[in-house]
């Protein structure tokens, strides 16, 4: 379960695909395309440091050309990319 907060978003709880329990078990995970990562990843990072997943806190080139980087909360995980 999640919370989306800011102006426009619903405020209450969701589940992905998933009934709460599944999702805290499982950990889904979301992509978000963005065209200028390095400016989301500062914003991320200097607002919420401790949701940086230890795997990929940093603005990171694939293999496959994407640059990501990954953020978690507990029970989902994010990860950021641009191609």
């Amino acid at each position: 379960m999640g919370y989306l907060k800011g102006p426009g978003f619903y405020s209450g709880p969701f589940c992905l695909g998933y009934g709460c329990k599944q999702a805290a078990h499982n950990h889904p995970e979301l992509r978000l395309e963005t065209t200028n990562i390095e400016e989301v990843y500062k914003k991320v990072a200097a607002q919420f440091p401790e949701l940086l997943h230890p795997n990929l806190d940093k603005v990171t080139l694939r293999p496959w050309g994407a640059k990501e980087f990954a953020i978690i909360d507990g029970q989902i995980g994010i990860r950021v990319m641009e191609w």
